[in-house]
């Protein structure tokens, strides 16, 4: 995975009880990981996001686990950035990292594919223009 392409980073706050048995971060708090980092990063990419109004769903989560990550990781973060637009759906890619020294680790990839969502028909929509352009010109996508 390329990080240079990830232009936005949000620092983790690793908690001791994010650990399990191995003295590790548990694998299921990587996608909390990335759901915090997504909520600052569509603030950040979409000003205008309103989350009384806008919502989407999550249709899927992919995960990669490449290197465990310790308690003592240094600066570990959540790297975001959006890898495509579709019609109803955008696609955000994640890169979960931590600093030792001068040396990125890259401890996680991942994906989640968001579908947007009516919340007053329930019902899937084409993602707003506004959307489209907050996002794709944000990532260049």
């Amino acid at each position: 995975m390329e990080l240079e392409k990830f232009n936005f980073s949000h620092p983790i706050q690793m908690r001791w009880n994010d650990l399990d048995a191995l003295g590790h971060v548990n694998n299921a708090l990587y996608v909390t990981y990335f759901e915090i980092g997504r909520g600052h990063f569509m603030l950040k990419a979409c000003p205008e996001w309103n989350w009384q109004k806008d919502m989407f769903l999550i249709a899927n989560v992919h995960v990669d686990f490449q290197k465990e990550m310790l308690l003592t990781a240094q600066d570990p973060r959540v790297n975001i950035r959006t890898a495509k637009l579709g019609g109803k759906s955008f696609v955000l890619e994640y890169a979960i990292t931590s600093r030792k020294g001068d040396q990125t680790i890259l401890h996680a990839t991942g994906s989640t594919t968001q579908i947007m969502f009516d919340m007053k028909t329930r019902s899937t929509i084409e993602i707003p223009d506004w959307v489209r352009e907050s996002l794709g010109s944000f990532d260049k996508v």
